[in-house]
């Protein structure tokens, strides 16, 4: 897979990071999602839904992309989209430019639309194909608490939702839009008959239960896939020298740094694990008191200190204490 660097990443920016990263993957598959400015409505009627989804054909056309499946939610929308050419980027940039000005002059207004640059994260299609199309289908009736689950009379409202492809890909709608591409019904059956009644019967089973999010497995804040995909993305960050991309690789140094300290000391009782995770992996003291069941990082730094104190006149907590430095910089090293 040849990789080229101008595309959005976009969970990979985390508050205080300037812009996303780019990074482009020819022929790849992305999750595509953007909200509205200050989180408001992009859609004020069904017209303007209507008037999106125009929008996304046009972008197909023009641009040779391939919608997999979408979703329309009041204030931000989903797209699953495949990039034949690797050029997502200049893609979807174009869709929402466009669909702006559109917006805009339909209801008389000015400026921004949507809050700042879309959000792509790129997903393995034969592992997570089913699993982040029924997640993205079900964005109408899922509640508003994720750990709540949902609720079974919410299965007809989503088989009558128009604003999604959850109707394409069970068969309920006659003619789909001409646009999208089913060939992903493949992940459910053979056939397409077979795959639409595999897909209903797949997505039936997360009614009544919580509807688990495919972001749990996402890598690095990047990579909806396997270690031997993450590996190409980050040797092409490595590449490059821009502030936000120096910064990613060093968040993921030290989080590989504090994974190393935690299996260190994994067997160690509770309060050098504590002390281990503070002193060498450099852990936020609110992290590790939550990770222990304390209220807040108050009572972990009164444990330091009480470990400090008895390291003094304790040898054997000090030669533990040591020793531990010692093996954590061998590994840093």
């Amino acid at each position: 897979m040849k990789i080229r660097s101008t595309l959005v990443l976009g969970s990979v920016i985390k508050r205080g990071m300037a812009r996303p990263i780019r990074v482009e993957f020819a022929g790849a598959v992305y999750h595509v999602t953007a909200r509205g400015n200050e989180r408001r409505s992009i859609y004020r009627d069904d017209q303007d839904r209507r008037l999106f989804l125009t929008t996304v054909g046009e972008m197909v056309e023009q641009f040779g992309v391939r919608v997999q499946a979408y979703c329309l939610i009041p204030n931000h929308y989903h797209l699953v989209v495949g990039t034949p050419l690797g050029n997502l980027s200049q893609a979807v940039g174009w869709l929402q430019v466009t669909y702006t000005v559109r917006f805009n002059r339909r209801h008389r207004r000015s400026g921004h639309l949507f809050q700042g640059r879309f959000k792509a994260q790129v997903v393995e299609a034969d592992e997570y194909a089913r699993w982040l199309v029924e997640y993205v289908h079900l964005n109408p009736v899922r509640p508003q608490r994720k750990s709540e689950p949902i609720p079974a009379e919410q299965t007809e409202v989503l088989a009558q939702y128009e604003w999604s492809s959850h109707r394409d890909y069970a068969g309920l709608r006659k003619k789909p839009m001409a646009w999208l591409c089913l060939d992903w019904l493949r992940y459910w059956g053979t056939a397409k008959a077979d795959g639409q009644r595999e897909y209903r019967q797949s997505l039936a089973r997360w009614f009544t239960k919580r509807a688990e999010s495919p972001w749990t497995e996402l890598r690095s804040g990047l990579v909806l896939g396997g270690e031997q995909l993450l590996a190409q993305v980050r040797e092409l960050i490595g590449q490059k020298q821009g502030h936000d991309e120096v910064r990613w690789t060093a968040v993921q140094q030290v989080g590989a740094l504090q994974k190393q300290v935690r299996k260190l000391v994994q067997n160690e009782p509770d309060e050098i694990r504590i002390w281990a995770r503070i002193h060498l992996g450099r852990e936020r003291r609110v992290v590790v008191a939550k990770a222990f069941g304390y209220r807040d990082g108050s009572g972990v730094t009164h444990l330091l200190k009480a470990i400090e104190r008895r390291a003094v006149e304790n040898n054997h907590l000090a030669e533990k204490l040591k020793s531990l430095k010692c093996a954590f910089s061998s590994f840093k090293s």
